[in-house]
């Protein structure tokens, strides 16, 4: 009953729908849907109940209806397409675009379906041009970044989207041309962290790679905001308005790299006053009270960046010049500072040293002796300017600005140790009550007592007083810095084992008291840091070593503080490990030149027992289980400022004697030291480049380079070990370098091309000349990978070169190793090109004879390639194989093709017979029954 009445509903509804009362048609239909459960009559009302709310424009109800009745049948072409109707309607034209395309699936011919399948595809792709065009984007994102209404995450958003956008060229454009800084400024303005934050990194974005646009901004925002807001107690916004005005500067300056054409180079003639006039804020920064520890760091940071030379070959150092004029001064203010003193600067742990090494990059580079004169006489005038009577403060800023040179520029220093009173001031200081006096003269004692004449001087005068002030000071920051003192003033006689300047066993006590600090996790980081700068002086003695890397939680303390925020510490701890390691550069010892000093009573230096390999072996196996290359990894990562090229050799030397022993060298890669060596090779000092480049060599020598060095950076190493290949490298960096490029030449010919590109094939060519047997072998083994390459074998094409020859008589050569892969060259080489198969018998009359020793070679490998370059040659030209025919090698390939092929000579019997074969198909031979 309820199902005939169901039919009856919907009969009434159609009625109602061709009468236009679809109020009344939607009434009936939505009776009969509760009275049936027949899916085909249910699926026909949703349908007609979808049409009549197309009508009434209820385009949600008709959407919801008409998927119902898809529900119950996917094919319901009717259904679909009042759905596609009521979703246009609601602005879902992507959704509504599948149902008509499904609809013109199911009847393509339908004229109706094709018509809004075309207007549909109109209209999304307008909407997406429209909703994805930079001016839309740039505008919603101004308009909910400036309504403080806007929901925080759609805000985020919004800041997040609009830094993207700056970063790139055309969306910082037309930012740019929406009169986008002005808004930008507006949303400084704000004086919000999260938008004032979003919108300097934006124009971070916008001032890169483009002189005009960094020029515009610099002005819009002006130099003195800019400094101002990297000022603020916050690193996070001091770091991104640092990334500003080193993008500002990179683009001013040039050092973008990219190339500007038409209108570009028009708007901007001149950017040095632009250049000059940030230089001078930055320094005004230096010595403002007002200015934060992170805020002057950043000022230092882009100091240390942009003002000395990157490379010394350029004559103009004027940038140093200005600032060694108008800023040293508030340099060696910010050196100077005592943080104890109540006048002291807003600082960080950092920031002395970075002004340390500011200096000591700008007197390094100072071009003639005029110009160090200058530099050292406005040094010495700011320090004598300090020393008062009258006042303590200034004579103990005098001494730490002193101590701060130190630590820079140490020619610089001693001369300005040499002044009259001051080593004087510094051993006055020690005997002051205040304690801020004590801590800064312990300092400065510390780093004058650098050369042994200086130390022996302290010695003298200074030991029994700060030994005194050790046992009576209850100050535990003057305690452990009178402690380094004279853990350095011990070990003034450095690795010789005969120069002892304290008592036996007092140099293993004062290691011990430090170790014991270093692992006091209650003392702040900034103090038990300087328990490692002790140890940086007292591991030149083996005992001390020795223990010190049996010592696994003082190791791992020193560690875990290497990864802290305070980067001061890196230049000790690398001291610390190169001492540990013996990878410091000892004088080789001429027993001629050593009884000549004993004769004329000369102290001549005498090697510890525990420096010996044995022991230099096992404290390299003790610091590798202590998780070493994890700290170092982490220390290579440190900001460029703080890692001196000085630490980064220091480093570099440490990985070095890390590599030595093969079995180590895959823990070393599983721990990330193969990547963390790529910087130290690239970066640094010629010596510091060489030592990571022959670490380097080592790990790819023997490890697999897609592990060793994942993705791209595999690319990177190819130019270090490269760069070893030079007379002026020892016979091991050769070797190893060589080894490592055999390796990655193995690879793919990606990295072949590279190795090409970095003109490095002359140079393995001319070690496959030298006398030295495995210098001469590795070179011809990377030769044998690299012929694969395209551009290498057109080398060997080539008219009027001696290359081919080279090979050929290499695989006439006594060392079987030699000749294995001279004969993978040639026989790669012969089967690439037949014009070289042709050249080979060309270049030396002995060529048969050589190939037949190769064909009859006792080691199979070899014997192998011979007879695949015999092939080579048989298939090349049959007048060069009737030529062979009637050698002996028709002999040689029918007694190895005779054999019986076990496993081991399966290979050489086939490509016997192989040759044979090509013999038969010419017709030279014929078979025997």
């Amino acid at each position: 009953m309820a199902e005939a009445e169901a039919a009856q509903l919907k009969e009434e509804g159609n009625r109602h729908f061709q009468l236009q009362d679809y109020k009344a048609a939607t009434k009936s239909y939505s009776q009969a849907l509760k009275l049936t459960k027949d899916k085909a009559l249910l699926a026909t009302l949703y349908r007609n109940r979808a049409a009549c709310g197309l009508k009434m424009e209820s385009y949600a109800q008709a959407a919801s209806d008409a998927s119902r009745a898809i529900d119950i049948n996917s094919a319901d072409i009717k259904a679909l397409y009042r759905r596609c109707q009521a979703l246009e309607h609601l602005g879902k034209l992507d959704q509504a675009f599948k149902d008509v395309q499904r609809c013109a699936t199911l009847e393509p011919r339908n004229q109706n379906f094709q018509e809004t399948l075309r207007r549909l595809n109109t209209s999304i792709q307008e909407q997406l041009r429209v909703q994805f065009s930079t001016d839309s984007r740039v505008q919603t994102m101004f308009e909910i970044l400036l309504n403080e209404n806007s929901e925080a995450d759609k805000r985020e958003k919004a800041a997040n989207n609009l830094i993207v956008l700056g970063c790139e060229e055309a969306g910082a454009e037309r930012i740019f041309q929406s009169n986008g800084v002005a808004l930008l400024l507006q949303l400084m303005n704000t004086q919000r962290p999260e938008l004032l934050l979003a919108a300097v990194r934006t124009l971070s974005g916008m001032c890169s790679g483009h002189r005009a646009r960094a020029t515009s901004i610099l002005h819009a925002v002006r130099i003195d905001r800019i400094c101002s807001l990297m000022a603020l107690e916050n690193e996070e916004m001091s770091l991104a308005v640092c990334n500003l005005l080193q993008a500002i500067i990179d683009s001013l300056s040039g050092e973008d790299k990219r190339e500007h054409r038409g209108k570009e180079e028009a708007l901007v003639l001149d950017t040095k006053k632009d250049l000059k006039q940030i230089t001078s804020h930055l320094l005004d920064m230096l010595v403002s009270k007002k200015v934060s520890g992170q805020g002057r760091d950043q000022a230092l940071n882009l100091l240390n960046k942009n003002v000395p030379r990157k490379d010394l070959s350029i004559h103009d150092n004027s940038r140093t010049i200005y600032v060694v004029d108008n800023g040293l001064r508030k340099i060696l203010k910010v050196v100077g500072q005592v943080p104890d003193l109540p006048s002291c600067l807003p600082l960080t742990d950092n920031t002395r040293m970075l002004a340390s090494i500011l200096i000591n990059k700008l007197y390094d580079d100072l071009r003639c002796d005029p110009e160090r004169d200058h530099f050292r006489k406005i040094c010495e005038e700011y320090i004598t300017s300090k020393f008062d009577p009258q006042d303590m403060d200034k004579n103990v800023n005098a001494i730490q600005t002193v101590s701060g040179i130190l630590q820079g520029p140490f020619d610089l220093g001693n001369q300005l140790l040499g002044m009259k009173g001051v080593m004087e001031m510094m051993v006055a200081l020690c005997g002051s009550e205040r304690e801020a006096d004590q801590l800064v003269a312990v300092e400065a004692l510390i780093h004058a007592s650098t050369k042994l004449s200086r130390a022996t001087f302290i010695i003298t005068n200074g030991v029994t007083l700060l030994k005194q002030i050790y046992k009576t000071t209850k100050n535990e920051k003057i305690k452990i810095r009178t402690l380094v003192g004279l853990c350095k003033l011990g070990s003034a006689g450095g690795s010789d084992y005969g120069l002892r300047q304290f008592a036996e066993g007092s140099t293993e006590k004062l290691a011990k008291q430090c170790r014991k600090w270093l692992c006091n996790t209650a003392i702040d980081t900034r103090t038990r840091r300087w328990a490692v700068e002790g140890l940086a002086y007292l591991t030149l003695d083996a005992d001390v070593k020795d223990d010190f890397v049996q010592d696994i939680p003082a190791l791992q303390a020193m560690f875990e503080l290497a990864k802290t925020s305070d980067k001061t510490i890196l230049y000790s701890v690398a001291n610390t490990l190169v001492n540990c390691t013996n990878s410091y550069d000892v004088k080789e010892v001429v027993p001629e030149l050593v009884q000549l000093a004993k004769f004329s009573k000369q102290h001549v230096p005498e090697e510890h027992p525990k420096d010996k390999k044995d022991f230099v072996d096992l404290r390299v196996k003790r610091l590798l289980k202590a998780g070493v290359i994890s700290a170092l990894a982490c220390m290579v990562k440190a900001d460029s400022a703080i890692l001196t090229d000085q630490t980064k050799e220091l480093l570099a030397r440490v990985f070095l004697a890390l590599c030595d022993n093969p079995k180590d060298r895959g823990t070393i890669v599983a721990q990330g030291g193969g990547k963390a060596l790529i910087p130290l090779a690239l970066e640094g000092t010629d010596v510091g480049k060489v030592k990571a480049a022959h670490g380097l060599a080592k790990i790819a020598a023997v490890s697999n380079p897609d592990i060793a060095f994942p993705g791209e950076r595999v690319y990177e190493v190819v130019r270090p070990l490269v760069s070893l290949l030079d007379t002026q490298r020892d016979g091991l960096q050769n070797y190893e370098a060589l080894l490592g490029l055999t390796n990655l030449s193995g690879r793919s010919d990606k990295l072949r091309q590279k190795i090409f590109k970095e003109k490095a094939l002359p140079d393995i060519e001319n070690y496959m000349f030298e006398n030295h047997d495995q210098l001469r072998q590795a070179a011809t083994e990377c030769m044998c990978n690299m012929v694969l390459n395209k551009e290498v074998q057109e080398r060997f094409l080539a008219d009027g070169n001696d290359r081919l020859k080279l090979v050929v008589l290499l695989c006439g050569e006594d060392d079987h190793k030699l000749q294995n892969a001279a004969a993978g060259a040639l026989a790669m080489l012969t089967a690439a090109h037949k014009k070289l198969c042709l050249k080979m018998t060309e270049v030396t009359t002995q060529w048969l004879e050589i190939l037949q020793r190769l064909c009859l070679h006792d080691q199979l490998s070899v014997q192998h390639r011979g007879l695949v370059i015999a092939h080579n040659l048989l298939s090349s030209d049959a007048e060069l194989a009737r030529k062979l025919v009637e050698s002996e090698l028709l002999e040689i390939l029918t007694v190895v093709g005779k054999q019986e092929p076990d496993e081991k000579r399966a290979a050489v019997v086939q490509t016997a017979r192989e040759c044979l074969i090509k013999c038969m198909d010419y017709g030279f031979i014929k078979p025997v029954s």
